[in-house]
């Protein structure tokens, strides 16, 4: 009779953690759903192209006459949004010098409706905008330059004959002052 009973609580057990199992992973399912349901609205209606790495490296490695300003930033960074009025002014002024400015940002994916945009057309932004969304910065990072520890705000100015990498904030002169090494 013991071993019956034994018996019978092993099969129930073993029934009982199977649909436990069961319904834990389709809870997991559900989570995994809706956590890709939520990137997905929160990335369909971005008025700024989002690129991988892979997709925004031939950004990095223009060869026309074009000088470009690659400006590595986030809404959440006082010292990025300190200088970003610099960057502004210089896109104003150089652009029918062959001067691209292309701002990249770098905030979280729930950023990009609430902050970002919002910043942009608050701030009247005018250079081009793209967000990086990969997480993978331990690879891409040192692509950029190998010399940049990954803090922001950093700026890559080059064109076909020069390239320099910059992890640190711009004042207006400063940028300018770097810039005209690129274009003088």
């Amino acid at each position: 009779m013991n071993r019956l009973f034994a018996l019978g609580l092993m099969v129930f057990i073993f029934f009982g953690c199977t649909e436990k199992k069961k319904k834990d992973t389709e809870v997991a399912e559900k989570a995994d759903t809706l956590t890709v349901a939520q990137e997905d609205i929160a990335t369909a209606a971005v008025k700024f192209p989002v690129y991988d790495f892979k997709e925004l490296e031939p950004l990095l490695h223009k060869k026309d006459d074009k000088t470009y300003i690659i400006n590595f930033w986030a809404t959440w960074c006082k010292p990025c949004i300190k200088e970003m009025p610099y960057f502004e002014r210089v896109h104003a002024e150089q652009k029918d010098n062959n001067v691209k400015v292309i701002l990249v940002n770098l905030d979280i994916p729930s950023m990009w409706k609430s902050r970002l945009e919002p910043y942009v057309e608050n701030k009247g932004i005018q250079s081009e905008v793209v967000i990086l969304d990969d997480p993978k910065q331990n690879d891409w990072i040192p692509k950029v330059s190998e010399e940049w520890g990954g803090g922001i705000p950093a700026t890559l100015i080059y064109n076909k004959d020069k390239r320099t990498f910059y992890e640190r904030g711009f004042t207006y002169e400063e940028l300018n002052e770097e810039l005209n090494t690129f274009i003088n």
